[in-house]
């Protein structure tokens, strides 16, 4: 049990105010996971709130909830209310402070709807959230259309809790969903990012996939994913089917992956609808250049999307890179080396497993990378250089310009090939080039 909200309970509850447990939380105990963080509903207005926790924080007092600080940590205290009018698809223009039964009716699903007496522990329930829980149901409380008006996050808080809950979706509100899917646009990218990036991340993360794009709301926000559906693959080496379903299955092989490598592999494929051809001579299906377009694309929808740069950039290497996987066995070693010192290459190696698992099943190329990881592990795979830019002009008398790194990287190579191992070498080396 959350300390400070229980201290933040107890106190409301000795100034004459009722304080309830509120939503995920309430959620969250029965379905026996541990809350992330606890939420409190009380009788108690904005400014008592406030009189009895003067260091609170009001930015959401115009809503009713007043943020109270204490331990490291922060309870949202919210009023018991009713929303007024929804004018723009994303909050509420007033709202009005009301009784349990009220509050509870205007939140978005059943089981979400959930209040607890934090002293006695019993569950309040005006929306039937108890019968859904045991159902596994995710439901719209009241009218799932209205719901969705109010705000359309929920469309995609929807997908998020039945795949994090692992819920059947109730097929009123799958309907509404369906219906409503337009309304997505009303949302700000950084909004539906950060739902998305959640289902994600979830163990069903090809359940919720699937809802998005069959709910339709995968359209408002990634439409390139619907161009990979009936985009047929060379059955040789495809024998899974197109190219959603390839995509599809390597995210259900993630084991509890990072946001970076979920992404990178949703979109590993996203440049082969664009590069689809039939080699007439080889009688085969193609998709020349499918990793630097993909890699492109990849940009543009996380850039869309308002990813942080680092995340677009990290990504969008991983899928301009994948192809280049099945040559690693062909790499001379200090282009290996090179290739394996890259700072994503550990998120990389994953994205490359799960390609060849959800398609052809060939691990040549994964195995002999772990085999080379452990060869290389007892020295650092790029070296400290053996010299520098400074050595060159000083002691070569070369001006400085493009020449200059050109022989650094020579002389790298040949230390990682493991021909140079001292300064000496490496000045004996630099005198034959030169001398060439």
């Amino acid at each position: 049990m959350n300390k400070l909200a229980l201290h933040i309970a107890q106190t409301l509850k000795d100034a004459g105010f009722v304080a309830y447990f509120a939503g995920g939380a309430v959620r969250d105990q029965i379905l026996g996971k541990k809350p992330k963080d606890f939420d409190i509903a009380t009788s108690a207005t904005p400014k008592e709130v406030q009189a009895i926790f003067p260091n609170s924080d009001a930015v959401g007092a115009h809503f009713g909830v007043i943020i109270v600080k204490g331990e490291g940590e922060m309870v949202e205290v919210a009023t018991f209310r009713t929303d007024g009018s929804y004018v723009d698809g994303r909050r509420p223009e007033s709202v009005c402070f009301s009784s349990p039964e009220e509050d509870a009716k205007r939140r978005d699903f059943t089981i979400n709807g959930l209040f607890q007496d934090p002293f006695s522990n019993d569950i309040i329930d005006f929306v039937d959230g108890l019968k859904d829980l045991k159902a596994k149901t995710l439901r719209a409380i009241g009218n799932p259309l209205e719901r969705f008006e109010e705000d359309a996050l929920r469309l995609m808080r929807a997908i998020r809790f039945a795949v994090t809950t692992d819920f059947q979706i109730h097929e009123d509100t799958w309907r509404a969903i369906k219906d409503s899917a337009h309304l997505l646009k009303k949302i700000s990218p950084e909004r539906i990012r950060d739902e998305f990036s959640k289902i994600l991340t979830s163990p069903s993360r090809a359940r919720g996939l699937d809802l998005l794009v069959e709910s339709g709301l995968i359209a408002q926000f990634l439409p390139e994913i619907l161009e990979l559906c009936g985009c047929e693959q060379p059955p040789q080496w495809h024998p899974e089917g197109d190219v959603y379903t390839h995509t599809r299955i390597a995210l259900s092989l993630l084991q509890d992956p990072p946001l970076e490598l979920a992404l990178s592999v949703l979109l590993h494929d996203i440049g082969k609808p664009a590069t689809y051809s039939w080699d007439e001579e080889d009688q085969r299906i193609r998709f020349n250049g499918h990793d630097k377009v993909g890699a492109k694309m990849a940009q543009e929808i996380l850039n869309r999307l308002r990813y942080p740069n680092q995340v677009i950039e990290n990504v969008s290497l991983m899928v301009s890179r994948h192809m280049q996987f099945m040559n690693v066995q062909q790499m001379r070693t200090a282009k290996l080396k090179r290739f394996m010192a890259a700072e994503t290459f550990p998120l990389e190696i994953e994205l490359h497993r799960v390609d060849c698992d959800s398609s052809n099943g060939f691990r040549d190329n994964y195995d002999f990378l772990n085999e080379k990881k452990e060869e290389f592990s007892h020295q650092p795979l790029i070296p400290k250089p053996l010299i520098n830019g400074n050595d060159l002009i000083q002691d070569f008398m070369i001006p400085s310009g493009p020449d200059i790194g050109k022989i650094l990287n020579a002389v790298q190579t040949e230390q990682l090939e493991g021909r140079l191992s001292d300064k000496e070498q490496a000045y004996r080396y630099v005198e034959e080039l030169l001398s060439k």
